[in-house]
């Protein structure tokens, strides 16, 4: 079994889910606010280390709405794209830890980039607080329904083997979860196959539908719209049981692969040195937005499922799946320096 429970200098790219209170007065000292028990008193930035449209920003939109109803204020999401989400999680850790800067860190961040790269610009275990886990998704094996005739995994594993060129498998970057998984699929089964990194899901899907990419195991948050079009097909997912939202799409084993599960998963993060009354209101906020059945059904919509942990879980999870993501980046040889 690969995993039992693994998931990305760019321009900041920000967006105001919804203005709710009008902002006066608001302090700007490190401490404003945290500590005087009116948090949040001003903005609230949520920052994302991976581009517009993929699965992290489409959550951490979904959360910002609904933190946002929960507490009040003004929460902004933005989007930090860049080294495989290094750049976005260092603009958190070098945020003042007032309680006005979180992070959406992936699994990417927790438990595997410091295999993939020889310096890191900061460490998750001494430069963040975390703060709760918030969701998790499985992968979906998916091509395009124009360019593969292929209606089952065999069959593509079959049609794969068939081209004399190989075949590409396209992620948003070397060592996500998208390449992991990529690779060792097809290391498994010998496939001739060559790894194309992209940014994101919104580059993945066009060099698809145009045939330019054979096919992805990627976040499936990303594709079910897609997939629901009938313009790409999936044939399995990598969870160890079916998607509640697309109950007709086989498992990994089911379809013929067994020992291959792999779920992203993502947790709230912090400033090393923010307040825990602020952490612990953030920590609440969240249980809340978790226990909500309207949310988690918009959650199943978009492809993931919803959870909640203590700060302590969070970290504890992270470092849990190190060990296996650092033999995944063994075996693959993937390197991002």
């Amino acid at each position: 079994m690969i995993a039992r429970r693994p998931l990305l200098g760019a321009g900041l790219a920000p967006f105001v889910i919804r203005p709710s209170m009008a902002q006066s007065g608001a302090q700007s000292g490190a401490q404003s606010g945290a500590q005087s028990g009116d948090w949040p008193n001003r903005p609230v930035r949520l920052i994302v280390p991976f581009p517009p449209a993929g699965s992290t920003d489409v959550m951490t939109r979904i959360y910002g709405e609904a933190l946002q109803q929960r507490l009040g204020g003004n929460f902004v999401v933005e989007n930090r794209p860049g080294a495989g989400g290094n750049i976005g999680m260092d603009a958190v850790a070098k945020a003042p830890p007032d309680g006005y800067t979180f992070g959406m860190a992936t699994i990417g961040q927790f438990s595997i980039n410091q295999f993939l790269y020889s310096r890191m610009p900061w460490d998750i275990d001494r430069d963040f607080v975390p703060v709760a886990l918030t969701y998790e998704l499985p992968n979906v094996v998916i091509v395009s329904s124009q360019h593969c005739p292929a209606r089952t995994l065999a069959e593509f594993i079959a049609w794969a083997r068939e081209r004399p060129q190989g075949i590409s498998y396209g992620s948003p970057g070397v060592g996500t979860t998208a390449h992991l998984s990529g690779a060792l699929f097809t290391q498994r089964l010998k496939l001739n196959a060559e790894h194309v990194p992209f940014r994101g899901a919104a580059q993945i899907t066009p060099a698809m539908l145009s045939g330019d990419l054979t096919c992805a195991i990627d976040n499936l948050a990303s594709y079910i719209p897609i997939i629901q079009e009938g313009r790409m097909r999936a044939f399995a997912v990598t969870s160890a049981e079916r998607w509640p939202n697309l109950p007709e799409l086989p498992t990994m084993a089911e379809a013929g692969m067994p020992d291959f599960v792999v779920t992203s998963w993502a947790a709230l993060v912090a400033p090393a040195g923010t307040p825990r009354a602020v952490v612990d209101r953030m920590n609440a906020a969240l249980k809340s937005v978790a226990e909500d059945a309207a949310v988690q059904r918009r959650s199943l919509g978009a492809g993931t499922k919803l959870l909640w942990s203590t700060p302590e879980g969070a970290a504890e999870r992270g470092k849990a799946e190190r060990p296996m993501w650092q033999e995944a980046v063994r075996l693959t040889g993937a390197r991002a320096d």
